[in-house]
């Protein structure tokens, strides 16, 4: 059912932020709207949303209209971070057997299309691919910063603290490991 990633026509329709609202923005993780924002431009009035990242004070101005197109999408719901865990327990992953710059690039194709689910296959690909070999700097980050996503998405989705978070993750890991 791995739906949580560009919004489809319907999703695009549905997709209204009001303010207190959070949402993902891809490869930065969960933004709360904390505005919205009109502006004039080229004599017309248009209508943006203020999001502000929950890891850091940046502020993001994303126009109403162009919202499904840069990525932007709900928190994904409980059905769904359960299915993360699922990804992340497979047992049989096919690795691509490429060099390590070609491997990032696909990693980070994934990661920019603001899918948890995508992100989550990351996160569990360069987990193991560690267990094997020794990961390039750029890999090193691109693990962090998908652990780091999925925990910031499932910690709101769960409604539950990081580190309950990053312990049922890391169990997922190791039984997809055994």
């Amino acid at each position: 059912m791995r739906s949580l990633g560009r919004p489809t026509r319907s999703m695009l329709l549905a997709l209204t932020l009001t303010i207190g609202q959070k949402a993902v923005y891809p490869s930065r993780g969960i933004a709360e709207v904390v505005e919205i924002e009109k502006k004039e431009i080229g004599g017309k009035v248009q209508e943006f949303y203020v999001l502000r990242l929950t890891t850091s004070d940046l502020k993001i101005l994303v126009h109403i209209d162009k919202a499904e197109q840069v990525g932007l999408r709900p928190v994904a719901g409980k059905a769904d971070a359960e299915e993360v865990l699922q990804i992340l327990r497979e047992k049989v992953v096919q690795f691509e057997r490429h060099t390590w710059n070609r491997r990032y690039r696909a990693f980070m194709d994934k990661i920019k299309s603001g899918s948890l689910f995508e992100v989550a296959e990351v996160f569990r690909d360069l987990h193991r691919l560690k267990k094997t070999k020794s990961l390039s700097f750029g890999e090193r980050r691109m693990l962090d910063t998908a652990r780091g996503l999925v925990i910031q998405e499932l910690s709101v989705a769960r409604a539950s603290n990081r580190e309950s978070v990053e312990a049922d993750l890391d169990r997922a890991l190791g039984e997809g490991q055994a």
